[in-house]
């Protein structure tokens, strides 16, 4: 099974993604191929250049070629991207102090980054 994870609610990759999938994608028995992450709100932070929990994703999404996107909305809003709101869903906005694997954007660069996964299970957190 292909999953995609959104993080959408308080402290969803804070509690769900660190304390559970990410250790579970470690040690290779989280049971689903994880092709994408996004993540909204303060969930954005986790994605941080430096974040212990960041650098541990940005290895496993690396090693499994897991996309990381951040709402470009919410990167810009807490000094995590350059551009301007105008700007976003545009795909113009760029990530600025995120772990090297972790994209910007919105759900139009979302659809197009995961277009060629199929048979995929979106699971919101």
């Amino acid at each position: 099974m292909k999953v995609a994870y959104v993080f959408i609610t308080d402290m969803a990759a804070t509690f769900k993604l660190n304390t559970m999938i990410l250790p579970q994608l470690e040690a290779g028995n989280h049971g689903a191929q994880v092709v994408g992450m996004m993540f909204f709100d303060d969930n954005v932070h986790t994605l941080r250049s430096g974040d212990p929990y960041g650098e541990r994703l940005s290895k496993i999404a690396r090693e499994q070629g897991i996309l990381l996107m951040a709402c470009d909305q919410c990167a810009v809003r807490r000094g995590l991207a350059e551009g301007e709101f105008e700007q976003c869903g545009s795909g113009q906005v760029k990530p600025k102090g995120l772990i090297a694997e972790a994209q910007v954007g919105c759900f139009p660069q979302l659809y197009a980054a995961l277009s060629g996964a199929t048979d995929v299970q979106v699971i919101s957190l």
